[in-house]
């Protein structure tokens, strides 16, 4: 019993590793659009969204994906995309 438990548990990191990492690229070009359309946004939250996107690549292609979600999940807020 603890062998399926710990099997289920190592196939859900998995996939849902999988599926984080296939997650950043697509929130790194959403970002990029929307910083090519000159939102109106402070100086402050321009730096900011500049210095997440970058720590989420950065992030991503350490392989902490979670990590990358999260700061790039931040960037998107402050664009309101």
């Amino acid at each position: 019993m603890k062998l399926h438990i710990a099997s289920a548990a190592l196939l859900f990191a998995a996939v849902t590793g999988s599926a984080w990492a296939a997650h950043c690229p697509a929130d790194m070009k959403a970002i990029d659009d929307a910083l090519s359309k000159q939102p109106s946004l402070t100086t402050a939250q321009l730096e900011e969204v500049t210095k997440l996107r970058s720590e989420g690549e950065a992030a991503h292609k350490s392989g902490n994906h979670k990590d990358s979600v999260e700061k790039l999940g931040k960037a998107r807020k402050i664009l309101g995309i």
